[in-house]
């Protein structure tokens, strides 16, 4: 989702801001001796901490879930450089577009419940659509192949800023591709997913998360808004840009704020706050059956498959993550936060910080390797 900065500039000298502000211990896995997740859990913290000074990350909170289990929760740095506020694990961070693993799992919830056919056109569920988009089915907005034109732009809502203004402009504009032929990442496919998710539930799309995920997974915090809300406990978000300023190069030791522009219409695609902890709850109620049945996460997890009978590179509202040793599945929103789940192996990762181009998503891989080389595979 295209956002807006503000010009507000912070000179930040952040060489020792990277200060623990709180550490769990956690009962280890009995796959894993507790020295083994001492070293994995030493391994961790050194190569985050090491990130942080590198890129001058303000604040940084991660767990670490090793077969159902949490082995380590911790974090660092400035909630609010400003203010001087530490961040801590309570601090809240948005996921940004993470947020479509949590629609993917609502649809497969409804889904499971035989309210939703994911090889059905949406046309069968939503009326008024334009001719193009009535046989675009269920599975291929998930999986971002529906080739529809994109509701935001780089300036953000097309149409003139509304909700509405946005939704009838994209009406009227051609299809981007042919559906089904190739991946194309659209916000439009999951404006149409929150329609339906409240279509099908009856309740808003933020109630029907919280009944069937928040709740049940015990994240009394995690909220829906965006920069412009007031989210009680969240971090500021913050960038080396000069946001409008000028054109000057990044300076990586100044900092801007950043604000996320993420109106309501398009909230099913981005705009979870949310902690690590509550990810990795999440990612843990998942894993017992709490949220949806086995054989379920299995069809969510699953690729899916192009016209010409290719893998697609998304499953069900979840990217089949590459670069990986293993095989993983996740969410990467706003190039800040990410949580990385290796299905195969009895590991998810999941690091959120409040820096635009942090882009921690590149160290994942890298210390699920700890947790999998000490035992847990």
């Amino acid at each position: 989702m295209t956002v807006r900065a503000l010009s507000l500039v912070l000179s930040l000298a952040l060489a020792g801001s990277s200060l623990s502000v709180e550490t769990t211990a956690v009962a280890a896995s009995t796959a894993m001796s507790p020295a083994a997740i001492t070293r994995a859990n030493d391994q961790t913290r050194a190569l985050l901490k090491a990130r942080m000074e590198e890129s001058h990350i303000p604040a940084l909170q991660f767990a670490i879930v090793v077969y159902g289990r949490v082995v380590m929760s911790e974090a660092y740095g400035f909630a609010d450089i400003e203010q001087q506020i530490a961040a801590s694990r309570q601090t809240l961070f948005p996921i940004n577009s993470a947020t479509k693993s949590f629609t993917g799992v609502a649809i497969m919830q409804l889904a499971e419940a035989g309210r939703v056919d994911l090889e059905a056109p949406i046309s069968n569920y939503l009326d008024g659509l334009p001719e193009k988009w009535r046989a675009i089915r269920i599975r291929q907005l998930l999986a971002h192949s529906s080739g529809l034109p994109n509701i935001v732009d780089e300036m953000g809502l097309i149409g003139g800023g509304s909700d509405a203004e946005a939704w009838a402009k994209v009406q009227t504009l051609p299809m981007e591709g042919e559906t089904g032929a190739a991946f194309a990442y659209n916000q439009t496919n999951y404006v149409l997913l929150g329609r339906l998710i409240e279509k099908l539930s009856g309740r808003p799309f933020e109630k029907f998360l919280t009944e069937r995920q928040f709740t049940p997974a015990s994240l009394p915090a995690a909220r829906f808004g965006d920069g412009y809300d007031i989210v009680p406990g969240r971090a500021d978000v913050y960038i080396r840009q000069h946001a409008g300023r000028g054109a000057g190069p990044a300076d990586r030791s100044t900092l801007y704020h950043w604000i996320d522009d993420i109106p309501v219409s398009t909230r099913a695609g981005a705009g979870l706050y949310a902690t690590a902890d509550d990810v990795a709850d999440w990612i843990i109620a998942l894993q017992r059956g709490k949220l949806l049945a086995p054989a379920t996460i299995a069809r969510m997890w699953q690729p899916d498959v192009l016209n010409d009978g290719s893998a697609n590179i998304w499953a069900m509202g979840w990217p089949i993550l590459a670069g990986t040793k293993r095989r993983a599945v996740g969410g990467i929103g706003g190039g800040r936060s990410t949580f990385f789940i290796y299905p195969d192996d009895g590991v998810a990762v999941i690091v959120m910080t409040n820096l635009v181009g942090a882009n921690p998503q590149n160290m994942v891989d890298t210390i699920a390797g700890y947790y999998i080389a000490a035992g847990a595979g």
